[in-house]
């Protein structure tokens, strides 16, 4: 018998490996489905090893620590914290918009036991889900009335379903945009049941493209921001007032769709112009969807306001019970709109606003203690200018003065391999071979991760 022969056949059982395991400290408490599992795939491991001729020897201790580290690796949630490095404000994969402490204890306090999700606490009979929200909106914004669903893209579609179901909308082939993931302007159209007709060219349409395509079957013509394009050069637009006015002498339907959605005038703090929710509102225009989890930076949602005779309507129809918000939803626009009762509270307390807005010098400040907290490990960097950006399809062509940290003395390729296996991953960007960590994107309470992830990195080269 050969020593391959030998290794395979003393692999022990599932069933024997469990029995010793359950007299183990460790797996006690653990569910058995777990247990059984990490030890089907520890044993595996060592078989395979073994067929392959890399595992020449091992002990019933070298099992029991694979079964350890499978089972250890099983039991983590997937869905974790990420230490955001890369300087991307709005990182569409690392989650969009953070959530400030305060409006996580307030969600912690409206949600660990019943709330009045749809109960009407004056009259003590049912209630509807959107009033905790649709006033507070319509107030913050100054609509006539708000409605909330569960992304931008089904607010799109629920309006076009409810005023254009088979009938025609009219649109600027420059604003046919692509929302993500392959999700497109044209194919939300088309399962909304509404009839597309483009107008214009790629970078210019007029007023009279519109006039031109108006007939007895158009229902509405919609505008959408290129929230996460900019074309510029030899180009026209149609401003969301023309397209207002020009529904309104045919009484037919105005609709923009802002996709971002921004309440504040960038403009104001020195950051590049975005056109707001409220000048939008201002323009006449009818109905007016917006992203919550973008330049908003609040829960994932898709937000109406506009004409409350339309919003009303909006109420009825039987997508909405497919496209309505949960209550955790509900609880965090709540908290996060009634920030924005106040500019200035907004800007200070919401993270997304205060990243984008904060002055540079305290940017620079945490780059400087980050390098700082780098030396005492004896890690060599340096602080570098760089430019972050918003991101989440927002702002294209914006950038952002910011600092980061370039980690000189180590492999970067190797430390951000190293550090999306750790328990709290770190993204960053290499750089010329350098781990670059973007300071924009840091906050002060994750230092002590960040060199707790440097220094198991140490230990292991």
């Amino acid at each position: 018998m050969t020593n391959k022969q030998t290794l395979l056949r003393n692999l022990p059982k599932v069933d024997k490996v469990i029995d010793l395991l359950n007299e183990k400290e460790f797996f006690k408490d653990k569910p058995y489905k777990e247990v059984y599992d990490a030890v089907n795939e520890g044993i595996n491991f060592f078989r395979k090893g073994i067929l392959e001729e890399v595992i020449t020897q091992y002990s019933i201790e070298d099992i029991e620590n694979e079964i350890t580290k499978s089972l250890t690796k099983n039991l983590e949630f997937n869905f974790k914290r990420v230490i955001n490095g890369t300087g991307t404000i709005l990182h569409t994969n690392l989650g969009r918009a953070l959530f400030s402490k305060e409006l996580i204890e307030h969600l912690q306090n409206s949600l660990c036991g019943y709330s009045n999700l749809e109960f009407d606490l004056k009259t003590g009979e049912r209630g509807s889900r959107y009033s905790h929200v649709e006033d507070l909106i319509a107030k913050v914004t100054g609509a006539e009335a708000a409605l909330v669903v569960n992304n931008n893209a089904a607010a799109v579609m629920l309006c076009l379903n409810e005023f254009s179901k088979n009938t025609e909308v009219i649109i600027s082939r420059g604003e046919l945009v692509e929302v993500g993931g392959s999700f497109r302007i044209p194919d939300i159209m088309e399962l909304s049941s509404a009839k597309l007709v483009e107008v214009g060219t790629t970078n210019r349409t007029h007023l009279a493209d519109y006039q031109k395509a108006i007939n007895e079957n158009t229902s509405m013509l919609l505008k959408v921001h290129t929230s996460n394009y900019h074309i510029s050069g030899f180009t026209k637009s149609v401003s969301n007032k023309e397209i207002a006015e020009l529904a309104k002498e045919h009484r037919i339907i105005s609709m923009e769709d802002l996709g971002s959605g921004v309440l504040i005038d960038f403009s104001k703090y020195g950051q590049k112009k975005e056109p707001t929710i409220f000048e939008s509102l201002n323009s006449g225009i009818d109905l007016i969807t917006f992203s919550g989890d973008k330049l908003l930076g609040g829960p994932q949602c898709g937000v109406i306001i506009g004409k409350r005779e339309l919003i009303s309507k909006l109420k009825k129809n039987q997508f909405l019970r497919a496209f309505r918000v949960c209550k955790m939803t509900i609880s965090a626009l709540e908290f996060t709109f009634k920030q924005y009762v106040d500019e200035k509270v907004a800007i200070e307390k919401n993270p997304t606003l205060n990243r984008i807005l904060e002055p540079i010098g305290e940017v620079f400040k945490r780059a400087e203690i980050l390098k700082n907290l780098l030396k005492d490990i004896e890690i060599d960097s340096e602080i570098i200018e760089t430019k972050a950006i918003i991101g989440g399809g927002s702002m294209p062509d914006a950038t952002i003065d910011s600092y980061g940290v370039a980690i000189t003395s180590l492999d970067g390729k190797q430390v951000e391999t190293a550090f999306l296996k750790e328990d709290t991953p770190i993204v960053g960007r290499v750089q010329n071979n350098q781990f670059f960590i973007d300071l924009k994107t840091i906050h002060s309470d994750e230092y002590s991760i960040i060199i707790k992830n440097f220094k198991k990195f140490l230990e292991r080269v």
